[in-house]
């Protein structure tokens, strides 16, 4: 198997939404709406092009991860720029081959290089523990709401990066999309069954769950 890992091109864009289409379906709610997010982020002022990269398996893209710019607000107002991934996907029939974490891990080293301070992120605490990601809760990162999330995590680039920092995160805006933008871009791609599975009821508690951990 011959992996690359690379920047994305505009020759990729139909394979990757497509992918990312599938990888996601009904997975945390009834349809998807990341193969949209990534479409209108491309031309969002928080997209981070250098980060915007796919996985090739023997010669075809089979993968995804993009990358846009964040931020940590503290009580007195000062901003601490960081970047937050998501979404980051692989081929459905490739799963459990290695190949997301050959990605994150990539991703993380070329934003390394970038200078980037930090990156949050929006997920499952057992999927990024091992890249180094912790509870936002060890930074005194909270949500908008004031409140620790067990799937609100974060890890700094460079030795301190995160520390003697308080705050609230701020995503971008060009993460979110209404039902009705979803569903007019939907027409786009192949019919596909929207229905109900249990990990869509994993997503709703691992949403509300708060961090109770003592860093």
């Amino acid at each position: 198997m011959n992996i690359i890992i690379r920047r994305e091109e505009e020759k990729d864009y139909k394979r990757v939404e497509e992918i990312a289409r599938e990888a996601f379906w009904n997975l945390y709610f009834p349809g998807a709406n990341e193969h949209y997010i990534i479409h209108k982020m491309r031309s969002h002022k928080d997209f981070i092009k250098e980060l915007a990269l796919v996985i090739e398996i023997d010669g075809i893209v089979q993968g995804g991860i993009f990358y846009t710019n964040s931020k940590i607000v503290s009580p007195n107002g000062k901003e601490y720029q960081t970047i937050s991934f998501g979404p980051v996907f692989i081929a459905k029939n490739l799963h459990r081959k290695g190949l997301g974490r050959e990605l994150i891990t990539h991703s993380i080293k070329v934003a390394k290089k970038l200078g980037y301070r930090g990156i949050l992120t929006l997920g499952y605490p057992y999927h990024y523990n091992p890249y180094g990601f912790i509870g936002g809760k060890k930074y005194n990162i909270s949500m908008g709401d004031m409140n620790y999330y067990t799937g609100l995590l974060a890890l700094p680039l460079y030795e301190g990066a995160l520390d003697n920092i308080s705050g609230y995160a701020v995503f971008s805006d060009t993460l979110e999309a209404t039902p009705e933008e979803v569903e007019e871009f939907d027409k786009n791609f192949t019919p596909m069954e929207k229905g109900f599975q249990e990990s869509q009821v994993e997503f709703e508690k691992a949403c509300i769950q708060l961090d109770k951990n003592i860093y």
